[in-house]
C-alpha cells in the first residue's frame, strides 16, 4: 500500500510547487486563492510563473491536507506554525498544521499540514482519503 508519496514539481522561475494527487482532498483553496495559477482544466494544471513567489507560498499554505507544498528556488520552504495546532473538522478528521513527523508505511515523513484519518478506514494512512465516515460530509 503507497501513503501517496508520488510527488509531481511544477517549477518556475522563482518557486516550485509540488503535487500529490492521492493527498489531495479538494478544498479547492488554490484554485479559488489563485486561479490564473491553479486551473484544473489547463495542462498543466499549475503554472507557478503564474503569481509572484510569496502570493502563491501563500496560497499553498492554506492547502489543508498538505497534497501542495512549495520551496523557493532559493532555498525558503515552508515554516511550519508554532505550536503545532490539532483540531477535528466538522466530519470528523483531524486537521494538524505545525512541525510534524508522520510515520507512513514507508517511513517517517516531515510535514507541515496534514489531514489525518481520525477512523481508520482510509487507504492512504495515515492521511485521510475521504474513505470512511470521519471523510464523509454530514
Amino acid at each position: 500500500m503507497s501513503s501517496g508519496t508520488e510527488k509531481k514539481a511544477y517549477e518556475g522561475r522563482s518557486i516550485t510547487v509540488t503535487f500529490e494527487a492521492r493527498r489531495c482532498l479538494h478544498a479547492a483553496e488554490c484554485v479559488r486563492g489563485l486561479p490564473e495559477v491553479f486551473d484544473t482544466g489547463q495542462r498543466p494544471w499549475i503554472r507557478p510563473d503564474g503569481a509572484e513567489a510569496e502570493r502563491l507560498a501563500e496560497v499553498v499554505r492554506r492547502c489543508p491536507s498538505g497534497a501542495l507544498q512549495y520551496e523557493l528556488v532559493d532555498g525558503g520552504a515552508e515554516t511550519p506554525d508554532r505550536p503545532t495546532q490539532i483540531m477535528r473538522n466538522s466530519i470528523g478528521q483531524l486537521v494538524v498544521h505545525g512541525e510534524l513527523r508522520v510515520d507512513t508505511p514507508e517511513g517517517p515523513r516531515a510535514e507541515t499540514r496534514a489531514v489525518l484519518c481520525a477512523c481508520g478506514q482510509s487507504r492512504l494512512q495515515p492521511y485521510c482519503d475521504h474513505a470512511g465516515p470521519c471523510g464523509q460530509t454530514p
